[in-house]
């Protein structure tokens, strides 16, 4: 019985903090971003769909000791899929509150800024990459 409110305990406060996500994607603009620039608006239910699955899922695998018996290349494939949506979030909320054109603007660069944005990118990426190879973080 314990464990049975403790699930329920942690399913209900899984959803609230994954439908304060949502609601900060929503709330900053960021949904609708990403729905305009890929021009999907007429996928929006698929939209809906995946946020809901998405938290569904993140909860049980917070929740519970989840391992799924995949292979090192669908584990690669799911990494990369997921460091996208990662990098995608971080650009479209640095975008939304106009993190670069401040930046920019103080420190007086008028040109490169895509470049210093693929820059940040492929330093990222890099540091991910050297993060798991060097597997630091494993105690």
């Amino acid at each position: 019985m314990v464990h049975a409110l403790l699930a329920l305990i942690g399913f209900s406060a899984g959803f609230i903090v994954a439908g304060g996500v949502v609601a900060l994607m929503v709330g900053l603009g960021i949904l609708s971003r990403f729905i305009g620039i890929s021009h999907t608006a007429k996928r929006i239910m698929y939209y809906e769909d995946a946020i809901l699955l998405g938290a569904v899922a993140g909860t049980i695998a917070t929740v519970f000791d989840v391992r799924l018996p995949v292979g090192v290349w669908i584990l690669a494939v799911g990494g990369l899929f997921m460091g996208i949506f990662v990098g995608g979030w971080i650009m479209a909320l640095a975008e939304v509150i106009n993190v670069f054109p401040v930046y920019c603007r103080r420190l007086g660069i008028t040109k490169g800024l895509s470049w210093i944005v693929i820059s940040i990118a492929v330093g990222k990426t890099l540091g991910g990459l050297l993060h798991f190879y060097m597997r630091w973080g494993q105690g």
